[in-house]
């Protein structure tokens, strides 16, 4: 298992990560309302492209926060962020719409900054959402397997 690190949430090294964060998700605002939006967003209007690219620069967040000592479960915390930015920025125009809202790169800051303010704190909070999340894969998991047996009897020619 990993060293814990000592790092001050004034580290140069978290300051750089936030400006990366900022840059990605929300540098620049649209005039008079309160969204922002960043280079994710507009890499993820590329078609197919796009959100990959954006995805490889929020995994180099992911790995600094490991680098820092940020424990497993805040790492697929943060990595379920990027894999949901991803997966629904691939849908056109709504995807690029949640991207703008999501912000996982500023998610994500937000849990490192969590863990090195309260490290306990932030590992009990990142294992409960882990088992919310996977109450929620396997609700997911029942409801395309009973979908697909419904979708499968309503589909079966009948032999009289």
């Amino acid at each position: 298992m990993n060293q814990p690190v000592e790092v001050s949430r004034s580290d140069p090294r978290i300051a750089r990560l936030r400006t990366l964060a900022r840059l990605l998700d929300s540098a620049w605002g649209v005039p008079g309302t309160r969204y922002r939006f960043g280079v994710d967003a507009i890499v993820g209007l590329i078609p197919g492209i796009g959100d990959i690219v954006g995805a490889v620069f929020s995994v180099f967040i992911v790995f600094q926060a490991a680098r820092l000592g940020a424990p497993p479960s805040t790492l697929f915390r943060m990595m379920s962020n990027i894999g949901l930015d991803t997966i629904i920025g691939e849908i056109p125009l709504l995807g690029d719409l949640f991207d703008v809202g999501w912000q996982a790169n500023n998610r994500n800051m937000a849990l490192l900054d969590q863990h090195l303010q309260l490290p306990s704190a932030a590992h009990q909070a990142s294992r409960r959402a882990l088992w919310l999340i996977g109450a929620g894969l396997v609700l997911l998991l029942a409801l395309v397997i009973t979908l697909g047996i419904w979708i499968a009897n309503k589909t079966v020619i009948r032999v009289s």
